[in-house]
């Protein structure tokens, strides 16, 4: 990673870098970096990931703490730990805040309207929402910060400020009142596309600048977070009405994912707003 952006990372970041590219010759760099800065900024998502396997296996129905509280305050320790250590820094501890925040929000929401269910106790709870899932949506504002910041991402040409946040309201509006009137994620999905297409991320494993669209970044995003949700159904953290044992989540929520990640993306943009590409790279 250029020395530009240096001051950005952590220590622990900077350590990393300095020792993979004085150890690896220059492919297998770029290979490795791009794989170590993924993992790098997964690392909130996976702790919790993690976490929630492990205590299905081990969790005893006879304890006296619930599995959800203690989901609940392993997300919080988890939290002041990357701070402490500095593995995360205060802005991306804000954005995590107001994900966790707009997450719940439509979590007690959806739990009325009976669209999944948490089934196991818990004292940590709010509207029958166990805490530990607003942490959930956080993981990813926490991830996409964190790969902004490690990748040195560039986005150009970037759609004005009030379109996308008219799109992500719209969005987040649509998760509560498909519920009541027509649902309109097909027209919104078009809508992202009409608003980002031509929109490339420009990002950096390690010197070289590469790019992708940003709707087939969101895409492949939106098919990991699919994944990770069958973990939480596999281990039974929450259930869809009518799913039993192990039974994959529909393909169909790739579509609400899809939708989400760009509501995820512009809260990001509160606190991180997109920066154009560096004068040096547009000549190469």
């Amino acid at each position: 990673m250029p020395e530009r952006d240096a001051a950005s990372r952590t220590r622990v970041e900077r350590r990393l870098s300095t020792w993979a590219h004085g150890h690896l010759p220059a492919p297998a760099y770029e290979f490795l970096a791009f794989g170590l800065k993924m993992a790098w900024a997964s690392l909130y998502a996976a702790i919790m990931l993690a976490l929630i396997l492990a205590t299905k296996w081990l969790w005893q129905p006879g304890w006296s703490l619930a599995r959800y509280d203690f989901l609940t305050l392993a997300a919080v320790t988890t939290q002041f730990l990357l701070l402490a250590f500095r593995l995360e820094t205060p802005r991306e501890a804000l954005v995590i805040l107001i994900y966790h925040l707009v997450g719940t929000v439509m979590e007690i929401f959806k739990l009325k309207m009976g669209s999944w269910a948490y089934p196991e106790p818990g004292l940590l709870k709010l509207g029958g929402v166990p805490l530990f899932t607003g942490f959930m949506y956080a993981c990813v504002g926490s991830f996409m910060v964190r790969a902004i910041r490690l990748f040195d991402m560039r986005f150009e040409p970037y759609p004005p400020f009030w379109m996308t946040a008219l799109l992500a309201g719209a969005i987040y509006a649509n998760f509560f009142t498909h519920h009541f009137i027509v649902d309109l994620r097909t027209p919104l999905m078009v809508g992202t596309l009409l608003l980002f297409w031509r929109t490339r991320i420009h990002y950096r494993p390690g010197h070289m600048v590469l790019w992708m669209p940003l709707p087939l970044a969101a895409l492949l995003t939106s098919v990991f977070l699919w994944i990770a949700e069958n973990i939480g159904t596999l281990t039974g953290t929450w259930l869809y009405p009518g799913q039993k044992g192990f039974q994959l989540v529909s393909l169909g929520k790739l579509g609400s994912w899809y939708l989400l990640l760009y509501l995820s993306f512009v809260l990001v943009t509160l606190v991180h707003r997109p920066r154009p590409r560096h004068p040096a790279d547009h000549a190469r």
